[in-house]
């Protein structure tokens, strides 16, 4: 099935509504998505037309997303576009352009954030991959974390000369280059 997939960048516009539903829960907020363009007359930035989209969220990014966000902090959304009008008696038809969200984050370009990993609920691990405890019970195999961390650069000397300066030994200009982390 094809899908409009969209990226948008912009401001939380109201607080995250959050909802426990028979599917699991659920979140939904508005974000307001502002258009900047070079204005030539006045030699500066200025701001467009400002779109606002009712961002859906489910279940884990549902929880997420209510217990990070507030209003007026800047966040990208990415996920599927729709479009919905619909007439009710007596009004006018409307029109409702939301976005079914598959990845929430802050912009980092325009801010920092602390990020703090959610447990994940306990399941029962699959049959073919199960361990046997020494009380019988299944366990899920121990995995080791992978190194995703570079060893640190060598501190170059107090005069910035010698081989940790430059990754060669003293006189030869290349550059010392950082090594690609091996993952396993």
């Amino acid at each position: 099935m094809n899908e409009t997939m969209v990226c948008v960048v912009g401001n939380v516009a109201t607080r995250p509504v959050y909802r426990e539903t028979v599917s699991g829960p659920s979140a939904r907020f508005r974000i307001a998505v502002t258009a900047r363009y070079w204005d030539r007359e006045r030699n500066s930035w200025a701001d467009g037309h400002t779109n606002f989209f009712t961002v859906w969220a489910n279940r884990q990014l549902a929880t997420n997303a209510a217990a990070s966000l507030s209003v007026g902090e800047p966040v990208i959304v990415q996920g599927r576009l729709k479009v919905r009008s619909e007439t009710r008696d007596g009004q006018p038809e409307w029109m409702s352009v939301d976005i079914d969200a598959v990845s929430v984050g802050h912009d980092l370009a325009r801010g920092t954030t602390a990020f703090r990993r959610t447990p994940r609920p306990e399941t029962s691990p699959a049959p073919d991959r199960a361990e046997p405890a020494p009380d019988g019970a299944a366990t899920a195999p121990d995995r080791p974390e992978p190194a995703w961390e570079t060893d640190p650069a060598p501190s170059p000397p107090a005069d910035g000369t010698g081989e940790a300066a430059t990754g060669a030994p003293d006189g030869d200009a290349t550059q010392l280059l950082p090594e690609a982390a091996m993952v396993t």
